[in-house]
């Protein structure tokens, strides 16, 4: 697995809910769970950009709704450093991916952070922009 660029801090706790910026039908999704966090007692895990979460739809296609699925943090509202920059977004947003860390969409219609380029190129290869 390879490191982040960047010292993103983690923001997003379960119960968050993020856009989801992709065309595979979910438009509101909700982290129920951190995929790979190592937790401490009372503490609730936490993902950043470049983390792969659980989610449930909570909007979107019918057929969608209510539906567990896996999700890469694409943005987060939350100040991170990289380098001697700080870089924040306006909105915390995702996007779907299967099991083997495939994108389920064609398409991103926002921005996507740099820092998720090395370890998922299939995602950002479908993004418009790279931040």
């Amino acid at each position: 697995m390879l490191g982040l660029p960047a010292k993103v801090t983690r923001n997003l706790i379960p119960g968050s809910q993020l856009v989801c910026d992709d065309n595979s039908g979910a438009k509101i999704v909700e982290i129920i769970n951190v995929i790979g966090s190592h937790g401490r007692l009372r503490r609730l895990p936490a993902a950043g950009v470049g983390d792969v979460v659980l989610v449930t739809v909570k909007k979107g296609k019918p057929e969608m709704v209510k539906k567990k699925e896996r999700a890469l943090i694409i943005r987060q509202r939350s100040e991170y450093r990289r380098g001697k920059e700080r870089l924040r977004f306006e909105d915390n947003a995702c996007t779907l991916i299967d099991d083997k860390k495939l994108p389920k969409a064609t398409e991103i219609k926002g921005c996507v952070a740099r820092e998720i380029a090395d370890r998922f190129p299939k995602v950002v290869a479908i993004a418009s922009a790279v931040v």
